[in-house]
């Protein structure tokens, strides 16, 4: 067969698509993205890496590299400031929040906001704890993920001890938080993986609506779905 034909046969490569994890209020000029460096064994035992995610790590921060992109509106619609936030992100899902509060920080400088109540989930803290000092620092003092502004920052570490621990346990343990916020009208936003962690989340926020509100957990959510209110963005 001739190469040109090869060629011809071939599929092009896909898309990749990542969610933009950067406030456009606090850097307007720049797009900041969280990848994963992808890896596993095929049943050979054979490494394989991601092609996209392995050549954006591989690009030197030193030099000018141009990146073909292309930027869609996301399924995530951004809030407005005065709607209180339940986000739940575990691993890379924390991207586009990391967008949402660093955009309600900027907002807060010069206007009232919302507080955001926010629940991330890694493996071990000490390897796979995204944007940590981030995190920490917005949940410090009067920040948008502070306590004393009515929101609040849980980790669930899964395998820093021996009984895992997911963020639908987190979102257990803050039931009272949780109801709270749901009740001063909060916003849902979900983003990860499309695996098991969005039906398990969905049904842990089922279990605190029955508890208590003594309400018909799958109704509520549905409601706060056709509100525009209920938002879910998974990926494989």
């Amino acid at each position: 067969m001739p190469f040109e034909w090869l060629v011809q046969l071939t599929p092009p490569l896909k898309k990749r698509a990542f969610s933009i994890s950067s406030s456009p209020l606090v850097h307007p000029n720049q797009i900041h993205l969280t990848v994963s460096i992808v890896s596993w064994l095929t049943p050979f035992k054979r490494t394989r890496q991601g092609l996209c995610s392995t050549w954006l790590a591989g690009l030197s921060p030193n030099e000018e590299n141009l990146i073909p992109c292309w930027v869609h509106k996301g399924s995530l619609p951004p809030p407005k400031p005065s709607i209180p936030l339940l986000l739940i992100g575990p691993g890379t899902g924390c991207a586009p929040f990391r967008a949402f509060v660093e955009e309600r920080a900027a907002q807060s400088a010069r206007e009232s906001t919302a507080p955001i109540l926010f629940f991330f989930g890694c493996r071990n803290e000490d390897n796979d704890f995204l944007y940590k000092d981030f995190w920490l620092k917005h949940a410090q003092d009067k920040g948008v993920l502070s306590l004393k502004e009515g929101g609040g920052f849980f980790v669930a570490f899964s395998r820093d001890q021996p009984q895992k621990v997911y963020v639908q346990h987190k979102i257990k343990e803050q039931s009272a938080r949780v109801w709270n916020m749901l009740c001063s009208g909060a916003a849902i936003y979900v983003a990860g993986s499309s695996t098991k962690m969005p039906a398990d989340v969905t049904a842990a926020l089922e279990e605190v609506v029955r508890q208590k509100g003594g309400e018909a957990a799958s109704g509520w959510l549905r409601k706060l779905e056709r509100a525009g209110k209920f938002n879910i963005e998974t990926w494989s």
